[in-house]
């Protein structure tokens, strides 16, 4: 396969350099910005893989040229992985540049310019990152791990680009009627609506405070102090706790009033364009390797507003989430066969009741939680020995990641993914021989099993990240061989969230693309996990408006 290396040169050019598979430069050719679209469209009629310093500021123009790519490498994302990864040399990425790298951060706009004034991306060099890249891959000790992760990072760089661009359809005339119906009509600027300032009249009578503005916390808690409540904060968790007239009226206004900051009439008129919810995803947003969102709150859309998600006339959505993620990665990943003949039930919680695991499902899934999440106390913690004696290798895994992480080490996804370095005073004195347990302060061992239960996590939520990249590189191009035409007229990604995906896709070939969503499932459990007998059903559903999906 070709690999082309896309720079952006002074004067609105474009250079694109392909590799030989060595590395060396074998042809270069020079392309005006304005002709890049025609050029790239060209070479895809063959196996290509292009190589750029960073996806979102390349493909976005591609894509509103009309133009989609099969397959990228972003150097940017892939620095990021290899810097950290247990399994490579950082020494190999050294180089004059090294730190532009390290900071190299992706760009969001809406009208995204390819040439913009000033680009600290144009101070680097893409050459030579890719090939100090490669070397570090070439004699990492798991190369082969490594060079699955970064292909998926990449491919999930350009799904997350092509999302944004096609947008979740949205009507704003049912999201108003949603608002309308909750809170009343919109307010003139600086008002309430009318609901919100009913709520007010009622809070302000019962706690006898009649200047509260309850959007104000120090007031707000001093009003319920006044009141002989024993609070210290305004949590509604907290809230929900104290027995007072008042409290009812206080929760709701609280529900509504940030539903409205965050997803009322402003945020209809800032995110939402041409009937699409166009926000920004961000692949590697978070340090286990899941995605985060910049602008719109895409990864919290609420439920009481998910009916404006309505597919346009003759499409449909074909929603579908994978059940117990992270449970039955960590099957896959620790190699064991008891927790994964669990995981052949849809409902793996269920599964560990049927073998006589636990007595209950309740208890199967509090147990699982205290797993992977670190809870030692109540009843999680009473279920840790029998899930220790059924499933030794699961829970052996996720107790050597915490012990590790409580010893100041790093730990990795399976593909290689490494957690960040510890610091504080306790992770200096962690690696520190001859350090007894009676010599440890309170507040550093605090630090250090706070440490231990994220690391305890990391290695199995970055290696459910790894799974869902995998799902996603090959649903992705499993749903342009459904179609014909642009992007925006065939079967298309427009919402992922850590386990749970949408596709808009026109209505003629919903049960294929169903169908589809289910064979990238199994793709992706056999590159992770080879032929290792873990499962991964999902509960798909074929819907008009994205909030019937359950």
């Amino acid at each position: 396969m070709h690999r082309v290396v896309l720079l952006r040169r002074g004067g609105d050019a474009v250079e694109a350099r392909e590799l030989a598979d060595d590395g060396t430069t074998v042809g270069v050719t020079s392309v005006a910005a304005g002709e890049l679209p025609a050029f790239v469209a060209g070479r895809e009629a063959e196996p290509v893989r292009w190589v750029w310093d960073d996806t979102t500021r390349w493909y976005p123009a591609l894509l509103d040229a009309g133009v989609r790519v099969e397959r990228c490498t972003d150097l940017r994302l892939s620095h990021a992985v290899l810097r950290r990864s247990p399994f490579a040399d950082p020494a190999l990425l050294a180089g004059d540049d090294a730190a532009g790298w390290d900071a190299l951060a992706p760009v969001f706009a809406a009208d995204q310019a390819l040439f913009p004034l000033e680009d600290p991306a144009d101070r680097l060099d893409p050459v030579a990152e890719h090939a100090r890249q490669r070397a570090a891959v070439d004699a990492a000790t798991h190369p082969g791990r490594l060079e699955l992760l970064l292909a998926a990072e990449s491919s999930g760089a350009l799904v997350a680009a092509e999302m944004t661009h096609a947008g979740l359809p949205w009507r704003t005339d049912v999201h108003e009627r949603i608002l309308t119906e909750l809170v009343g009509p919109r307010p003139a600027a600086g008002l309430r609506p009318p609901v919100l300032e009913r709520l007010v009249g009622e809070i302000r009578e019962s706690f006898r405070a009649p200047g509260l503005n309850p959007d104000s916390p120090g007031e707000l808690l001093r009003a319920l102090q006044g009141a002989g409540l024993q609070v210290e904060d305004t949590r509604s968790w907290n809230l929900q706790q104290l027995d007072h007239p008042g409290i009812p009226a206080l929760l709701e206004y609280k529900k509504l009033a940030r539903l409205l900051a965050a997803h009322g009439w402003s945020w209809l008129e800032t995110w939402v364009r041409e009937g699409r919810f166009r926000s920004f995803f961000v692949p590697g947003g978070v340090v286990t390797g899941r995605w985060a969102s910049n602008g719109g709150g895409a990864l919290s859309v609420p439920a009481q507003i998910r009916p404006a998600a309505i597919a346009d006339d003759g499409w449909r959505f074909v929603v579908a989430d994978v059940a117990q993620l992270e449970p039955r990665v960590l099957a896959g990943m620790s190699g064991d066969a008891a927790m994964a003949e669990a995981a052949r039930a849809a409902d793996l919680y269920q599964g560990m009741v049927d073998s006589g695991a636990v007595n209950t499902r309740a208890e199967a899934k509090i147990g699982m939680l205290s797993a992977m999440y670190g809870g030692t106390r109540g009843e999680g913690g009473r279920m840790m020995p029998r899930l220790t004696r059924r499933y030794p290798r699961a829970i052996g895994l996720v107790e050597d990641a915490a012990r590790a992480g409580e010893r100041g080490e790093v730990v990795h996804t399976l593909l290689g993914r490494g957690s960040p370095v510890p610091t504080g005073a306790w992770a200096e004195r962690a690696v520190a021989l001859g350090e007894a347990p009676e010599e440890r302060d309170s507040r550093a061992e605090r630090e250090r099993r706070a440490w231990g239960r994220f690391t305890r996590n990391f290695v199995v939520q970055g290696t459910g990240a790894e799974w869902t990249l995998c799902w996603l590189a090959d649903l992705r191009n499993r749903l342009w061989r459904l179609g014909s035409g642009p992007l925006a007229e065939r079967p298309h990604l427009v919402f992922f969230l850590h386990d749970e995906v949408v596709v808009h896709t026109p209505e003629h070939l919903s049960d294929d693309v169903a169908a589809e969503v289910r064979h990238a499932a199994a793709t992706a459990g056999r590159l992770l996990f080879g032929g290792f007998p873990v499962d991964f059903p999902l509960d798909v559903a074929v819907v008009g408006s994205w909030a019937d999906a359950g």
